[in-house]
């Protein structure tokens, strides 16, 4: 087929600080350079020539962003960077979708940035700046501008081939182990040899992936399922035996377990709210009767309605370390979307809710990665991976349109015990809760001729053996295979799939999807087999009716390639046409690629070629020999603790600044917390918004209080000294985590994620007694673990000129906890309440042991003797659990924070960050008894004033401040402490208990020993330190004059801190005489391919007296609604179109490009009698609707964010005069509003800068002193004069970059006025557009 090519100038592609970042960079590799620049060119590929005007057309859609800066074309060293050659970017993949819908011809559309440097570059300095400038992972280098012609090119595909085991035997298999990186065992190739001897053939390569990928330790588990053999003692049971044993011994409220993508646990009967499938006849019953009359041509928009439903709580945590470690942005987000994929493939569809994160990595700065030859040079550095792997993550996260409200974050390098420790190998955690119908738990054994379907995107060479490739050592396989094994993220596809599958699941019993699994390791060569395997059936494929988007593949790289966003479903044949009508109304691309069969054999055919695939389901996924580990133990002795040499105040600030222990800010706002309308409680406390919470907490549904509760624990350091004593750790850690929130011990469910550098010598004992000391432990505290993962190959080793290195991680253990919670309202944080006559109490649930190993004291001193913590009773944690549960019950506790990095300090330092209050701390007691305990001796032998002089007495100062035994701090006031007191004495612990100290008025922290001051420190200057870690990685990410402002801030309470200031009773509601009138105003809750705030939109008018109707807007193309049938119309928030031609410019473009729109359109801009509100994406897609709404001139776009990064946060804004009708009711009142966007900031380029007198302004951002301010993050994105909304002349059209809809109830809001209960101040938002219509 010949193509015909076409280029198309963009726009800038570097921002003038992106160049003042990047210059000393490149100067340091290629000392020439003297200036750089950069621009994207676009490449267009059509089958038949275009005529002139679709290129008009094109070159009109592809005019986005900023233009190119003077001199971009001008001389100087060309640098061509483009997508991996043989790949297709998902910018790619969005871009051709507009030009589609906006009825252009096209095949495909690329971006490259084309790079000048400027000055004299010798070649290898070329080549040097070459490599800095691109991601060898996912782009190439041209050698110009035409040279991307090579995108498009189509590639012969490897024929199929086969190995010689019949004549070879294992011998042949051990070549090709080694060549295709497959990562077999001795014991695999054994028996692969063996069954395809006795099935008479040679394997192909197709098989021999599959297998290897089916079979891999990342999807089989084999050291978990092994025989262990410890000191030549063989044990009773398995890893995997232990961990069931939990859920054996504690089976109540669980659901599912072990048996499906994610567990399941007994959750609540809810309100469900969310649009009713308007289908044709194709199925029946749907609904629960709710069906609609049938639409015309197909799918159509369907009311928005509640429903009493059982919904159950699924919970998954995974992990994507290999990937993460060979490309962090790309390896994140493509963990964070497999694990999301996990959830909504569960049973028969489920609903992603509320997501978690958490990242372990060595040293961030001065570490072993830092010198010559310190890490594989093919892997990332730590900082790196913290730099941008987190970005990833929570762009993955963002734009599929899950909040992500949990998680951790550790750097730990430290040479101990003979070997080095670390995580070159880092690990990326990601996980999160969900919701399921109770109807829809169990997949369906399906039956024989079941259309086997995928749904989702297309296939690419990409992800080829990422599950052999994670099975290793990191640095273990050949660069070009860690290579092939990095996958791309698509999360505007995966939320389309999403659609789908939320549309099939709110059909009930009568939802088409049979059985359903995500598409992750091994591609669909897992997938499909597992799926049909599960129903106990075979199946038949055909390869060819595998969606492909990329040429030249061959037979293993269709059937094997990892390509994210897809699922495998079961589907039964008459459900077709309903399945293909919602399918079809998303855009979400999907194929029937195969059908059951009763034979259980497994055939993929190729069109007349040989099958690939033709073997029984029993070699595949049968049992090869089970594994037997035989390991040895590793004594360990460890000297006492030694603190010579060591200042207090030199420790406050060590400890403080420690990343582990810092603030995690900058992994906090990069990602939304608020999209779904369901966050009850996220990280971010009190009206500065510290990032202290470690207790995440969703709402059920959008009408009660009822939700769901999540944490994370982990003490991985502690495992280099006694890594039994680890795992309890982390399951009591993320215990003392949850206890925030009113949950019920016996509910509480966990996940355990294990990674260990298996093999090692003594790290296979230290996993076998964590497992057994876990499982042991969880029996005691009645929890159970139905939810898991390992990653068994946390080594990583390279090649230093002749010297071979290594870096072991420790045994690392990461809990994660769920409970359901009956009111989410009781849920406490750590921010001190200003009461007056309150206390601080502290337990000490390490009972004066005060043991420092693995402390975050011990690592910045490079000192890990001592003991490590240690979960010594289970008892009296539970005991402990109880008495804090009953104050959480009786609204005793004003405030609650557990100890753990950091120790005690930091526990109370983070509360007053929290508050901005000063404390006043006796230790005096406290101290007492960590002497006693730990000196008993010396303790009876001397008067106190001895003892004060003892170096013994320093180092009982520093372990009782910096120990990281369990423990917590809570406010309680003063009249309650006898009461509280003897709760704790009931359960024997009154004698852990100690009154430590009060709030004061100053800005101070003192902490003293009775009369001695220990510390006297200035509680900014020690936020400023914690802030340190955040700061430093804004600066490098972001633009650093915003890092620089927001660091500014620490200390300017009265500039920064949220309030609420409204002209009008919150408690009112001004829409219900309308609402009791009966009359319901139609709205049209607009959305396009990728936006995901629809739901939370609808809620809330709803909420107000509309009736919500849910149009697509392949509904509007199709003919199927029109929008004169409405009187109102809100656009929602998201990425539509993942925002690639610019935020809401693709979507707004395929409507002026669509003539029958753009009328229509016009004539709803037009009515006198309609409203519109544009939200976020649907605030920018209207900004760029301006030329057909009547009272526009002078509206600004909105552009990228100053600080160029993703900004969610809560903000303030005043609610100025303006013409606005839906905001009427709110003129004067200034009030915290959520913001989370990328590209907010108002730009008046179009109209030379100016903001012209007459604008409509019906926002603006405002700081604590209600002052319009441009200093961010108060502006959290840069626009001029606060802008942060406008108004038509008219006041009919709205549109505004904060999101009402997501805090119209105050249980939405991570900070509010007291005296908001039910409504927050939004709601008259949503009333007064009610009230508007009249």
């Amino acid at each position: 087929m010949t193509e015909h090519i076409h280029f198309f100038e963009g726009g800038n592609a570097l921002s003038e600080f992106r160049v003042r970042q990047l210059l000393p960079r490149l100067q340091a590799v290629a000392k020439g350079v003297a200036g750089v620049q950069a621009r994207f060119v676009h490449v267009a590929a059509f089958d038949a020539a275009p005529g002139e005007p679709v290129l008009e057309r094109l070159r009109a859609l592809l005019a986005y962003g900023e233009p190119a800066a003077d001199g971009a074309d001008a001389a100087g060293a060309e640098i061509v960077v483009s997508p991996r050659l043989g790949t297709v970017s998902p910018w790619a993949s969005k871009a051709t979708d507009i030009a589609r819908n906006c009825g252009l011809p096209v095949r495909r559309i690329e971006r490259v940035t084309q790079w000048r440097l400027r000055g004299a570059l010798a070649g290898s300095e070329r080549e040097a700046a070459a490599a800095l400038l691109h991601d060898r992972m996912t782009e190439s280098v041209l050698p110009g501008v035409q040279a991307a012609r090579a995108l498009f090119e189509s590639l012969p595909p490897e024929p199929m081939a086969h190995v010689d085991v019949l004549a070879g035997g294992r011998a042949a298999l051990e070549r090709a182990n080694d060549q295709w990186g497959l990562a077999l065992s001795g014991d695999e190739m054994d028996y692969l040899a063996e069954a395809f001897v006795k099935l008479g053939r040679n394997p192909t390569d197709v098989e021999l992936m599959m297998f290897a990928q089916a079979n891999s330790e990342h999807c089989r588990h084999k050291i978990f399922n092994a025989e262990f053999v410890i000191d030549g003692v063989a044990q009773p049971q398995s890893l995997f035996a232990m961990i069931r044993h939990t859920h054996q011994q504690q089976p109540a409220h669980t659901v599912v377990a072990y048996s499906d993508n994610a567990a399941v646990m007994a959750g609540h009967e809810v309100q469900a709210f969310g649009p009713v499938v308007a289908a044709l006849d194709a199925c029946p019953g749907a609904n629960s009767g709710m069906k609609p009359a049938p639409s015309p041509g197909g799918m159509g928009a369907g009311s928005y309605q509640k429903r009493s439903e059982l919904r159950h709580v699924l919970m998954k945590v995974e992990t994507h370390n290999h990937p993460t470690a060979i490309s962090p942005f790309a390896g994140a987000a493509t963990g964070a979307g497999g694990e999301i994929r996990d959830e909504g493939a569960t049973g028969r569809g489920a609903t992603p809710k509320a997501g978690l994160t958490g990242f372990s990595v060595s040293k961030l700065w001065g570490g072993l990665a830092d010198t010559p030859g310190g890490k594989p040079e093919h892997m990332a550095s730590p900082l790196q991976v913290m730099t941008e792997g987190p970005l990833g993550g929570a762009a993955f996260n963002n734009e599929f349109g899950r909040p992500n409200l949990a998680g951790y974050f550790r750097e730990y390098e430290q040479w101990i015990g003979g070997v080095q420790r670390g995580y070159h190998k880092p690990i990326m955690l990601a996980g999160g809760v969900g919701s399921i119908d109770a109807r829809l738990t169990r997949k369906t054994e399906f039956a024989p001729g079941a259309l086997l379907v995928q749904l989702g995107g297309p296939g690419m060479r990409i992800g080829m053996g990422g599950g052999a490739a994670s099975s290793l050592a990191g640095g273990a396989n050949a660069a070009h295979l860690d290579f092939d094994s990095v996958q791309r993220g698509n999360p505007e596809m995966q939320r389309r799939a999403q659609e789908v599958i939320s549309a099939c699941q709110s059909l009930g019993e009568a939802n088409p999807i049979l059985a359903i699994h995500d598409v992750g390791a091994g591609g669909l060569s897992n997938a499909f087999p597992e799926l049909v395997n599960d129903a106990g059936r075979g199946a038949r494929f055909d390869l060819r009716a595998v969606p492909l988007e990329e040429s030249g593949l061959a037979p293993k790289e269709i059937w094997c390639n990892e390509s994210q966003e897809r699922y495998v479903l079961a589907i039964a044949p008459e459900s077709l046409p309903l399945f293909e009508q919602i399918c079809q109304r998303e855009r979400a691309p999907f194929a029937v690629v195969g059908q059951a069969t009763q034979e259980r054999q497994l055939q993929v055919t190729d069109a007349g070629a040989q099958s690939p695939v033709d073997m029984p389901l029993d070699v595949l996924l049968g049992k090869p020999p089970r594994m037997k580990r035989d390991v040895r133990s590793v004594p360990r002795t460890s000297a006492a603790l030694d603190v010579t040499g060591v200042t207090l105040q030199n420790a406050v600030i060590q400890v403080l600044a420690h990343p582990t222990v810092a603030s995690k800010r900058f992994l906090i706002t990069i990602g939304d917390r608020t999209v779904g309308g369901l966050t009850h409680r996220d990280q971010m406390v009190g009206p500065w918004q510290v990032p202290v919470a470690d207790c995440a907490v969703t709402l059920a549904d959008l009408d009660g209080f009822a939700g769901e509760a999540m944490s994370v624990g982990e003490r991985t350091p502690l495992a280099a000294l006694n890594a039994p004593a680890s795992g309890r750790m982390a399951v009591a850690e993320a215990l003392t985590n949850l206890l925030a929130a009113p949950i019920e011990l016996p509910r509480v469910k966990l996940s355990a994620n294990w990674m260990a550098a298996c093999g090692v010598k003594g790290e296979d004992e230290k996993l076998y007694r964590t497992v057994e000391a876990v499982s042991q432990a969880c029996q005691a505290l009645d929890l159970s673990i139905p939810v898991g993962k390992d990653s068994l190959s946390m080594k990583t080793v390279w090649q230093d000129g002749e010297e071979k290195k290594s870096v072991v991680s420790p045994l690392s253990l990461i809990i994660s906890a769920f409970a359901p919670v009956k009111d989410v309202r009781k849920t406490v944080t750590p921010e001190l309440k200003n009461v007056e006559d309150s206390v601080l109490l502290f337990i000490d649930l390490g009972f004066g042991k005060a043991r420092m190993g693995g402390s975050a004291f011990g690592q910045v001193y490079n000192n890990m003797s001592g003991d490590a913590p240690d979960l010594d009773d289970t008892g009296r944690l539970k005991d402990f659990y109880g008495v804090i549960q009953q104050l959480v019950a009786e609204d005793k506790l004003l405030a609650y924070h557990d100890r753990s990095d950091g120790g005690l300090f930091a526990t109370l330092v983070e509360m007053a960050f929290a508050a901005r209050c000063g404390l006043d701390i006796d230790l005096n007691l406290l101290l007492a008894q960590t002497f006693i305990t730990n000196h008993t001796a010396l303790s009876q032998s001397l008067r106190t004033e001895e003892v004060k002089a003892l170096a013994e007495w320093q180092e009982t100062i520093a372990r009782t401040l910096f120990n990281e035994e369990l423990g917590a701090v809570i406010q309680v006031r003063k009249q309650d402490v006898a009461d509280i007191i003897n709760l704790f004495y009931q359960q024997q612990l009154h004698h852990n208990v100690f009154e430590i100290g009060t709030l004061t008025d100053e800005n101070t922290l003192i902490i003293h020993d009775g009369q001695t001051h220990l510390i006297s420190d200035n509680l900014i200057k020690l936020q400023q330190t914690w802030q340190e870690t955040s700061h430093a990685i804004q600066r490098l990410r972001d633009n650093p004059a915003c890092a620089d402002s927001e660091f500014a801030l620490i200390g300017d309470n009265e500039r920064s801190a949220l309030f609420a200031d409204v002209k009008f009773d919150v408690n009112e509601d001004i829409a219900a005489p309308f609402v009791n009138s009966g009359a319901k105003p139609k709205i049209a809750i607009l959305r396009e391919q990728g936006v995901n705030g629809q739901i939370e939109m609808a809620a809330a008018f709803t909420r107000a007296g509309f009736d919500a109707y849910d149009v697509h807007m392949s509904d509007l193309m199709a003919g199927r609604v029109h929008l004169a049938d409405f009187k109102m119309l809100a656009a929602c928030g998201g990425f539509s179109y993942g925002d690639v031609l610019g935020a809401g410019e693709g979507w707004a473009k395929s409507i002026l490009f669509h003539p029958a729109l753009r009328d229509q359109f016009a004539a709803f801009f037009a009515d006198p009698d309609t409203l519109t509100l544009g939200v976020c994406n649907g605030c920018q897609m209207v900004s760029n609707l301006a030329e057909i709404i009547p009272g526009t001139a002078g509206w600004p776009k909105f552009k990228r964010n100053l600080s160029e990064q993703f900004e969610a946060r809560l903000s303030m804004v005043h609610v100025p005069k303006s013409p606005s009708l839906i905001l009427a009711e709110m003129q004067g009142s200034s009030l915290p509003v959520v913001v989370s966007h990328g590209e907010g900031r108002a730009d008046f380029a179009l109209h030379g800068g100016k903001i012209s007198d007459g604008l409509g302004i019906a926002l603006q951002y405002v700081d604590g002193q209600n002052q319009v301010t441009q200093t961010y993050p108060l502006n959290p994105n840069g626009s001029p004069q606060g802008i942060a909304g406008v108004t038509n002349t008219d006041g009919r059209v709205t549109i505004m970059m904060p999101h009402p809809e997501r805090v119209y109830r105050a249980a939405q809001m991570s900070w509010k006025p007291e005296d908001w209960t039910e409504l927050s101040g939004w709601y008259r938002l949503f009333a007064g557009a009610r009230k508007a219509l009249g």
